[in-house]
This record gives C-alpha cells, sequence and structure tokens, in this order.
C-alpha cells in the first residue's frame, strides 16, 4: 500500500481530549479485531466524557470570537493535514476490513469535505441572515450565531466519511464539538485525531471519545452543558431514550438515520443547512433613523 508514513502500531490507543491523548481515567479498554491483530482501544467513562465537555466549555468563547475566515483557514488546514497524512487514514480503514480502492475513495471524500465546509465558514452568516419586513418605523434583523457545544454520535459506517461530514459543519458554525466515534472502526477516529492535533486546531474546539456508544450515550444527552446533540444510531430504543434525555435541558436533537455509503458520498450529506442546523437565530430590532 503506498503510504508515506504509516499508523503507529501501538498496544493501546487513547482518548483525543483538549487537544491531548489521554487514556481513560478508568484504564479501561476494549480490543478492536483487524488484519493485523487485536489493537486495545481506550474506553471512555462518564468522567472521561465530563472532562471532554468542560474542555469544549472552555473552547468555545476564544473559537466564537476568531473571525470566520480564520476558523476557514483552519479548517482548510486540516484538510491539508488529512491530504499529507492520507497514508494513516488509509491504513486506519484497510485494517478495518475495508478494501484498498474504497479506502482510497473515502479520504479523498473525507479531505474534500473538509475543504468543502471551509469555505463556508465566511459565507454561512451572510446566508442564513435575513432582514425582515414590519409595519413599523424598525429596522428587523435576523442572524445566526453558534449555539454552544455540541455532542455528536458519529455514523458507524463508513467510519471516517461520517465522522468528518457530522463533525465539521458544527465548527463552521463556531460551535465546539465532543464526539463518540464509530464502535465499529475506533481506527479511524484516532487517525482523524491525528491530523486534528496537527493543523493548528486550539485545544479543545474538538474532542473524541472512543468506547461503548450505548453506555455513553446517555451521559451525552443528558450533560446540561451540551446544548444541541447530533445522533446516528442504529438502535431506536437508545436513540429515543437520548432524545428524551436531551428534553431535560430543552437541547436541540438532530436524529439522523445510517444510511447507505452512497448517501455519505453524495451531496445530501453536504448542505449549508447542515451548519444552519447547529446555530440559533437572534433577531434584533432596531428604531429606524436612529
Amino acid at each position: 500500500m503506498p503510504t508515506s508514513s504509516r499508523l503507529p502500531v501501538r498496544k493501546t490507543y487513547k482518548l483525543y481530549v483538549n487537544g491531548e491523548f489521554a487514556r481513560s481515567e478508568s484504564g479501561r479498554t476494549f480490543p478492536f479485531k483487524h488484519r493485523a491483530g487485536i489493537t486495545h482501544v481506550a474506553r471512555a467513562t462518564r468522567k472521561d466524557l465530563r472532562d471532554a465537555v468542560r474542555a469544549a466549555r472552555a473552547a468555545l468563547g476564544p473559537w466564537r470570537n476568531r473571525s470566520a475566515f480564520n476558523r476557514g483557514q483552519i479548517l482548510y488546514r486540516l484538510g491539508e493535514i488529512m491530504e499529507d497524512r492520507r497514508g494513516e487514514l488509509v491504513e486506519a480503514l484497510v485494517r478495518a476490513n475495508v478494501r484498498l480502492p474504497a479506502a482510497e475513495k473515502e479520504v479523498s471524500a473525507a479531505v474534500d469535505r473538509v475543504v468543502w465546509y471551509a469555505g463556508w465558514c465566511d459565507k454561512i452568516e451572510q446566508w442564513s441572515s435575513t432582514k425582515n419586513p414590519v409595519a413599523g418605523p424598525h429596522f428587523n434583523v435576523s442572524s445566526p450565531e453558534p449555539s454552544g457545544v455540541v455532542g455528536i454520535v458519529a455514523p458507524g459506517a463508513p467510519s471516517l466519511l461520517g465522522l468528518v461530514s457530522t463533525t465539521v459543519p458544527p465548527l463552521c458554525a463556531a460551535d465546539t464539538v465532543v464526539v463518540i466515534a464509530s464502535q465499529d472502526n475506533p481506527l479511524s477516529a484516532i487517525a482523524f485525531a491525528e491530523t486534528i492535533a496537527t493543523c493548528d486546531m486550539p485545544a479543545g474546539v474538538v474532542n473524541i471519545l472512543t468506547g461503548e456508544r450505548s453506555e455513553l450515550t446517555p451521559h451525552l444527552a443528558r450533560h446540561m452543558d451540551i446544548k444541541a446533540l447530533d445522533l446516528w444510531l442504529d438502535d431506536d430504543a437508545l436513540e429515543a431514550h437520548a432524545a428524551d434525555l436531551a428534553c431535560a435541558s430543552v437541547k436541540r436533537v438532530r436524529r439522523g438515520k445510517p444510511q447507505s455509503s452512497a448517501f455519505w458520498f453524495g451531496e445530501a450529506s453536504m448542505s449549508p443547512r447542515w451548519i444552519e442546523s447547529f446555530m440559533e437565530i437572534k433577531t434584533v430590532w432596531h428604531p429606524a433613523g436612529l
């Protein structure tokens, strides 16, 4: 397989929280069987999730206060790093029994997806803002603002493209994210985390957890500092339970159903509406002539 730098072969892969790779606070791991053997992957706990949310909450203000252009440049840089580390991303997919041509296609699509959304960072506000007609001597203007910390349960497959397609839109909206990665192939999430760690992304903006989705999702849904949820679960009961828990803090919840690969590779999974889903619309009234 053509690769300039290979995904490091380690006994245990760690969580990515607050810009650092750390083991689970409990020390727990779960075995992931792949072509090269068995790898032990960190199994996040409720405490790990709380630490990730705390990091995302602390990073929200500085990330939101950056200019939209600067956020776009950081995402462009992420796309460049992913292209530079293409070999590692391809290998992570191949280890999980994805055929080499399909793995290369998925990595190319993931890089293109990051670059496509990066271009929207300094355009989404103009695209979604409106000047509303009112019957009176006032201006009425609606404009978007970030929701806050977004909790994401990434699609099981395609593990890399699904992760990228759900993680990047909230970043364009100036949100920060806590992501529960695919349980079917956590190695692609770890390889993606390593590109984030080297792309100038501020610490805490993106936090990626690996582990049991059924264990972590309820804690993510009920956490009071999570302001929106993006759920891609193939367990209807778990999805409904998470949506119910989110009601306690009036979270916005998007319940996406598992889709075929054609969906993720097509235009249906790339739209400014995916950014707008994690923004709040603020309306301001102002007297005309003042």
